[in-house]
């Protein structure tokens, strides 16, 4: 059976962050000012940039979206795949990928709940 999930919606929805996606310097400049490897800053900035690109998206590919991540989470996933073809305006590299997309589960989780 054909998985139902592809490592391909995480980088579409994380595109916001990458460089190929140059149109807000002032988006760019916050992204930059944050430390990716700061669970509470990294938070903060899911809820700035993330989250009104997370609502872009319907009900249905919102859930999927969710679905996604932690599947490939279950699964013990490095995202390799998905932050090795991303330049991204972070400052640093991200150190922990696993924790990264932990964080962006439970945004993703809270946004949900909250509704849009």
């Amino acid at each position: 059976m054909k998985d139902l999930y592809s490592i391909a919606s995480i980088r579409g929805l994380l595109f916001v962050f990458d460089i190929e996606n140059a149109d807000d310097e002032e988006r760019e400049a916050l992204i930059a000012s944050k430390n990716v490897n700061d669970e509470k800053e990294l938070a903060d900035l899911f809820d700035l940039v993330l989250k009104p690109e997370f609502f872009a998206y319907e009900q249905k590919g919102r859930e999927t979206l969710i679905n996604t991540v932690a599947y490939f989470l279950n699964k013990d996933d490095s995202f390799d795949r998905v932050f090795e073809r991303m330049t991204t305006y972070f400052d640093d590299d991200v150190v922990d990928q696993t924790s990264f997309m932990k964080v962006l589960l439970v945004c993703l989780q809270r946004y949900q709940k909250e509704g849009g």
